[in-house]
């Protein structure tokens, strides 16, 4: 196994046996990366992450805010990727420097390990999401015109997926449709983190005017991702989960799902 020459970061390519019906072939695959990114607060480790390379210091900050541990940009005084001895730089250390230490004992000894499949790491209840922001104001008014168009533009920023067929992507659209940024990821909560992050360093939180769309289903993280960010709509290919649905509701936040085909569900 080997790193692709093209896309070093986020791509391997290894050699398979494939059945082409009763004919066995020795080919080449291309394999989407899942490295962990070890994430600190200082000289602190903090979080473990199992991710897809690129764009770590958006995840970092994305999964920092999201899990209610930093406000905003002003308590971050700076990240960096951890450098070595040598001055190169290890690729799967993220180091977040805070403006104030924090604050609970409990909060200096948090520890996540954040698998590609699970992103919540045992807080799973609709009064945790909540405790981190409070509901949206409103509800609002879907425009099914606007989202059929999302699905196709979402693909196209897919380079990733084109090559493996292996990862997630994430995207945020203004109201009228317009793509603002697209991230992929082994993890679609990864890849929602990895937007947020991006915007929260761009100043552009609170996300009121943005639609979420996923490219597979929509599970509870993510509803309690978009509730930080204050994003109104969430869309997504597939299903959402009993409990993003239950959580959607009580926080105000419109929910499509099976978004395909010039169809959808709104729940």
């Amino acid at each position: 196994m080997y790193r692709d020459a093209h896309d070093p970061e986020r791509v391997h390519r290894t050699r398979i046996r494939g059945w082409h019906g009763d004919e066995l072939v020795d080919q080449e695959d291309v394999l989407a990366v899942e490295e962990p990114l070890e994430v600190k607060s200082g000289g602190v480790p903090l979080a473990v992450i199992m991710r897809t390379p690129g764009h770590d210091d958006e995840l970092a900050l994305g999964f920092l805010f999201t899990e209610g541990l930093i406000s905003g940009l002003d308590d971050v005084e700076r990240t960096g990727l951890w450098q070595d001895s040598d001055g190169s730089f290890a690729q799967n250390t993220v180091t977040v420097w805070l403006r104030n230490a924090l604050q609970s004992p409990a909060d200096r000894q948090r520890m996540f390990y954040a698998t590609s499949s699970c992103g919540m790491c045992g807080k799973a209840s609709i009064e945790v999401a909540m405790g981190l922001a409070p509901p949206l104001t409103e509800r609002a008014t879907i425009n099914p015109s606007v989202l059929y168009q999302l699905p196709a533009k979402l693909r196209e920023s897919q380079a990733v997926f084109d090559r493996t067929g292996g990862l997630h992507a994430a995207a945020l659209f203004t109201t009228e449709g317009t793509l603002l940024a697209a991230r992929e990821d082994v993890g679609r909560h990864n890849a929602v983190d990895k937007l947020i992050g991006r915007a929260l360093l761009d100043g552009q939180l609170p996300l009121s005017n943005t639609i979420l769309q996923v490219s597979g289903r929509v599970s509870f993280e993510i509803v309690q991702k978009a509730l930080v960010a204050r994003i109104p709509q969430i869309v997504a290919i597939s299903a959402p989960s009993s409990l993003a649905v239950q959580t959607a509701r009580r926080c105000n936040i419109a929910l499509v799902g099976f978004l395909r085909d010039g169809r959808l569900n709104e729940y």
